[in-house]
């Protein structure tokens, strides 16, 4: 058999609230309880209204309402937990770091934790609108001071510097004509100026202005439409300009390569005759060495024949002769004759040759 199943019962709330309830009658009826109430609430409840807590980056300007010293004390408090008499005393609080003022209508710059100002609307100096988007960054230097023109909380930033940042920002880039605000130069430069400007005019009560950045600046669309269509013509000018420089130094690039080419081939036919120059004084000197050579061998060849003359007409020519004979008789079958008698035949007596074959 499978086990029973007992439901879960929900749990009752209405019997914990009745236990809870009847504890706390019973907590309550004892003196004790009350007593050590009544003490906890008069520690919370005094200290509190009888201090002022001073968080970190802010400043306290204390206020007095009655008595002798009543009205804004110049002592400053920083940060810290500070005694106020309750109900006589108020101490001010003022930021002590960089607070910026953004002034802006672009829909991004809304969205940053920033005080923000419409953007400011100049007018230029030749009469067209300009809408700048432009951040202050200043700080609070002396918060009594600021507490003197101003008031208490955050009444600085509408009495003190968005009048005056608007009043001078339109009065100083004012100055500029349309084409000046595309020139970054002079835009900064009045920027500074009126930097300056405001700085100096708020210093007596207490601010210091770090900055004054014109980060974006639009024009209206009637104006935007004019100096884009002026800057494309420009942009035209400068372009055709540019392309007859450049056609200028394609032609200066062309004379030079044309020279450097009518150089090389001076030089080239240069070389060229310069060799063909040498080749002729080498054929030359070859031929004269040559001649030489030739006249050198037949001078030998006329002396030796002299020398040979000269032998032939000395002494022992008949010798000579005689080898002569001999080696034209080479190859000549030898035949054997007597040499004495009357018939007989002497090689060497060459007159006796020649009469006996009548050579005349």
């Amino acid at each position: 058999m499978s086990p029973a199943i007992t439901p879960r019962e929900p749990f009752d709330w209405g019997r914990v609230v009745g236990v809870v309830w009847a504890i706390c009658r019973r907590l309550l009826r004892l003196r004790l309880v009350w007593v050590l109430g009544a003490a906890l609430i008069l520690l919370y409840v005094v200290p509190a209204s009888c201090s002022t807590y001073v968080p970190p980056n802010m400043t306290g300007v204390r206020q007095v309402y009655y008595g002798d010293s009543a009205g804004i004390r110049p002592e400053l408090y920083g940060p810290g937990l500070h005694f106020i008499v309750a109900g006589t005393e108020r101490l001010h609080l003022f930021p002590r770091d960089l607070q910026i003022i953004n002034f802006s209508d672009s829909p991004i710059d809304v969205l940053r934790q920033y005080r923000l100002a419409p953007s400011i609307k100049i007018q230029t100096s030749d009469g067209y609108n300009v809408q700048l988007d432009v951040g202050v960054i200043y700080r609070l230097k002396d918060a009594y001071k600021v507490f003197l023109e101003a008031g208490p909380g955050r009444s600085f930033e509408d009495r003190l510097m968005i009048p005056r940042a608007d009043r001078i920002l339109r009065k100083t880039l004012g100055e500029l004509n349309s084409e000046q605000f595309y020139q970054g130069p002079l835009r900064i430069q009045k920027a500074r100026a009126a930097q300056d400007q405001l700085r100096a005019e708020v210093a007596p009560f207490g601010i210091e202005v770090e900055a004054v950045l014109v980060r974006t600046f639009i024009y209206d669309e009637k104006y935007q439409q004019l100096i884009e269509g002026r800057k494309i013509k420009d942009q035209t000018v400068f372009l055709r300009q540019a392309e007859a420089k450049a056609a200028v130094e394609q032609r200066k690039r062309d004379t030079i390569v044309a020279e450097g080419a009518a150089a090389v081939d001076t030089e080239l036919k240069r070389g060229t005759s310069e060799v063909e120059k040498l080749r002729a004084q080498a054929d030359l000197y070859e031929r004269k060495k040559a001649a030489e050579g030739r006249l050198l061998v037949e001078l030998a060849d006329a002396k030796g024949t002299a020398l040979e003359n000269a032998a032939l007409q000395g002494a022992g020519n008949e010798n000579l002769v005689g080898l002569k004979m001999a080696e034209a008789m080479r190859g000549i079958r030898v035949i054997v004759l007597p040499s004495d008698g009357k018939d007989g035949t002497n090689p060497l007596d060459l007159g006796d040759l020649m009469r006996k074959f009548q050579v005349k």
